[in-house]
């Protein structure tokens, strides 16, 4: 039956599901990690996150739940507790550069851990956020 408009009740429904479809896709974001310690004092921690401007190729590996997540805002959610995200960047595995100088008897280190531009896959719910790498 349709209605005085000209759409049909089913039409309506049709459009809602595929509205609701396409805003729950996942979204996909660039995120860098750069920690640097020097003669063992941490000297610089730097997290970088932006969404993605191009489709990211790849299948999702180990996934990061993230609680307590309102609404879509990952930048500032990470920002603000970013512990359990660095922790989990850790198992994933960094690119670690370690020099080691020593001029006039005096020794000077400094390491330099990475996490190269990862795409990543976010996944959004009412108050948890699901994170994988995509490879």
């Amino acid at each position: 039956m349709r209605s005085r408009d000209g759409n049909s009740p089913l039409l309506r429904t049709i459009a809602l599901i595929l509205f609701t479809l396409v805003s729950l896709e996942a979204q996909e974001y660039l995120i860098s990690y750069r920690y640097v310690v020097k003669d063992a004092i941490l000297y610089n921690e730097k997290l970088d996150i932006s969404p993605a401007m191009k489709k990211c190729k790849g299948e999702p590996q180990k996934e990061f739940i993230l609680q307590d997540v309102f609404g879509k805002d990952l930048k500032r959610k990470l920002k603000n507790s970013p512990e359990e995200f660095i922790d989990y960047i850790h198992k994933l595995g960094l690119h670690v550069n370690y020099q080691n100088t020593n001029i006039d008897s005096i020794s000077s280190s400094s390491i330099i851990m990475t996490l190269r531009t990862t795409c990543f896959k976010v996944d959004f719910n009412e108050n948890f956020a699901k994170i994988a790498p995509l490879k």
